[in-house]
């Protein structure tokens, strides 16, 4: 049976359905999981997408880390299933603390929304296990609040730990150390700016997404297997 992949959906979210899609092209079932529920049923990882959630009122991610599903989805990762968060979920998964660091205003206060090539920088991830170091993906980005920041030593902790999982090739928005996802210690919880699931159908102009969505499937097979 496919792995099931648990998409949550918070007010203002609008990428859910491109997510399931692509994850269910990959091979998996998808089901989409509301802020308010406090159980994620079968997942066997669950994925926070794009949007603007509750509004990106006070900022991006600070009250939808208040939602009843956040403490399934911490209790999730502590189990070591694999979480990730793209766009506005990295921005929540950093704001609820089950990742290092913060999303700030890009450089220059300007939206984003354009191609960018990223490279594989660890293989110590839910997203690039297996996936060749060196390996360069071209996915898209589209945030206002996308620029990555964190302070020296959380930096050097990333570095030391493998936890820089992607790297911009031509930094579209000001990240500190050209940063485009990154993991927590334990490579389980990944956060991404790219959107992956705009680069799952050549129609789109690029599958480089379903590189990083394959990993995660088999991650996510492991979890169902164990």
């Amino acid at each position: 049976m496919a792995a099931r992949i648990a998409v949550v959906v918070f007010p203002g979210t609008n990428c859910e359905h491109d997510v399931a899609a692509a994850v269910e092209r990959a091979g998996a079932a998808a089901s989409l999981t509301w802020h308010r529920d406090r159980d994620l049923g079968q997942a066997d990882a669950v994925v926070l997408p794009g949007g603007f959630a509750h509004g990106d009122y006070l900022r991006p991610g600070a009250l939808a880390r208040f939602s009843p599903v956040m403490e399934a989805v911490a209790g999730f990762a502590a189990g070591g299933g694999p979480v990730v968060g793209i766009c506005n979920g990295f921005q929540i998964l950093t704001e609820a603390g089950l990742l290092p660091g913060a999303l700030v205003k890009n450089r220059g206060l300007r939206f984003v929304c354009a191609p960018s090539r990223v490279r594989v920088d660890s293989e110590r991830s839910a997203v690039t296990a297996g996936v060749a170091v060196g390996t360069v993906l071209s996915i898209p980005v589209n945030h206002f609040s996308g620029s990555y920041v964190c302070d020296a030593r959380t930096l050097a902790a990333l570095r030391d730990g493998d936890q820089v999982v992607l790297r911009y090739l031509e930094n579209p928005n000001g990240s500190v150390d050209d940063i485009a996802g990154v993991a927590n210690a334990a490579g389980n919880v990944v956060g991404l700016m790219p959107h992956p699931e705009r680069a799952a159908d050549a129609l789109l102009g690029s599958t480089d997404g379903l590189v990083l969505l394959a990993a995660l499937l088999a991650q996510a097979a492991g979890v169902r297997a164990a």
